[in-house]
């Protein structure tokens, strides 16, 4: 199945192999000229293919090459069209194309992990799905846009909201918008429409809102979220204690919060530390609409406390990826790139997900560093492409889910 050219690398670092296996699979090009064509709303393609701006874009996102620049150099001949033809399309990336490529590469990914069978078990059971839900703004860039120079902050670029799938690790959805400056509600329509019935939503205070908490349980979804100061309730009950978690004691409470003239009733769970957080809080409150049946007040304070897995994402992405590139201050540019990053984000959960099929998940997630790993494929990735042309890459383009299952444990 592999060429006598891989041999050494596959014994040096399979990871590295495996993973331009899998950017060779994800990103082939046919599918991301598709995906462009489906979602593009006004930008056309002309001499430069939007699966050309996928490929460059990569190597540059997982550090291969340091700037959008130095992979343009190296890859002139393909891309064909001048430095200024490229970072003009790269401005103009429509942000609907944009969140596609997260969630269509996540959908494959997803399909891929089914096959390997590596999901972590729901601490809910099968009945429920989790979604853990963030936003994130990207880091100032250069001011290189001429009405920005006389300023002395950078411009934010961009805002994200990520929604992410804790049983398989990936980012099923992002919803990117291009005013760094806006409120993360100002999103939530947006996010409530990717909401289905037994979904669990886990996220911090800014999505405590009464609107918010009503409409998830009004589409029989779930909600454990960390309650915000400004939204009021009415006790129906005493706080009593129902037991000890890791990192206190848990007391619980029925409640009323007023939405629109009525009322809805959920619980108040209440966590009493012993440790006070960074910010010197000694306690943190959660509501949920989940059945005490499934899920009692210590289940839910260790569902909630599930919830840092997506600081560790967006962690990752800024340490380990290149997806906050200083130098596209234009918007849809800088989003692009992180989007592009979230994508690679997500290759590498489904690296692990491999090495964890064959060593058990539970060791990969405890033992093996993401930074360990990608410096592995930082390290090698250059020489491996010089040494293997890309023409002996190809052939992982049209390789089905079996294949591909058969390929990554037979590299490894």
């Amino acid at each position: 199945m592999l060429s006598p050219l891989f041999d050494a690398f596959v014994e040096a670092s399979p990871v590295s192999v495996m993973m331009r296996v899998l950017m060779e699979n994800i990103f082939n090009s046919s599918r991301m000229n598709q995906l462009f064509e489906t979602y593009s709303e006004r930008q056309y393609e002309q001499e430069l293919l939007f699966s050309t701006q996928v490929d460059l874009m990569s190597v540059v996102v997982c550090g291969m090459y340091p700037s959008v620049h130095a992979a343009y150099q190296k890859k002139a001949v393909e891309v064909s069209v001048s430095a200024t033809a490229l970072y003009n399309k790269l401005k103009r990336i429509e942000l609907p194309v944009s969140r596609a490529l997260v969630h269509e590469t996540a959908s494959d990914l997803l399909q891929l992990l089914l096959c390997l069978n590596v999901e972590r078990s729901c601490l809910l059971g099968k009945q429920y799905r989790l979604r853990i839900v963030d936003g994130s703004c990207l880091a100032g860039t250069e001011r290189r846009l001429a009405a920005l120079r006389p300023h002395a902050a950078k411009p934010l670029p961009g805002k994200t909201i990520a929604i992410l799938d804790p049983g398989t690790k990936l980012v099923v959805d992002v919803i990117p918008c291009e005013d760094g400056h806006s409120q993360e509600r100002s999103l939530f329509n947006q996010v409530l429409a990717q909401v289905q019935p037994q979904q669990v939503w886990i996220a911090d205070r800014n999505f405590c809102t009464a609107g918010f908490l009503h409409t998830l349980a009004k589409l029989g979804a779930f909600f454990v979220i960390r309650q915000h100061g400004g939204l009021g309730y009415e006790p129906v009950s005493e706080l009593q204690a129902v037991g000890l978690c890791q990192t206190g004691t848990v007391f619980e409470q029925q409640i009323e919060i007023v939405h629109e003239g009525g009322t809805f009733r959920c619980r108040r769970v209440v966590v009493k530390l012993t440790r006070p957080t960074r910010d010197q809080e000694w306690e943190i409150a959660v509501f949920t609409n989940l059945p005490p049946t499934d899920a009692d007040g210590v289940l839910v304070a260790e569902l909630y406390q599930g919830r840092w897995s997506v600081e560790t994402l967006f962690q990752t992405v800024t340490q380990n990826f290149h997806g906050e590139i200083e130098t596209l201050a234009y918007p849809k540019a800088a989003l692009f790139s992180y989007c592009l990053a979230l994508s690679a984000y997500n290759l590498l959960a489904t690296l692990k997900a491999v090495l964890g099929s064959i060593h058990g998940v539970d060791k990969i997630e405890a033992d093996l560093s993401d930074f360990y790993l990608v410096d592995d494929i930082h390290g090698i990735y250059r020489g491996m492409m010089i040494a293997i042309p890309p023409v002996h890459w190809q052939c992982f383009e049209d390789f089905t889910l079996n294949q591909m299952v058969d390929v990554l444990n037979l590299i490894y």
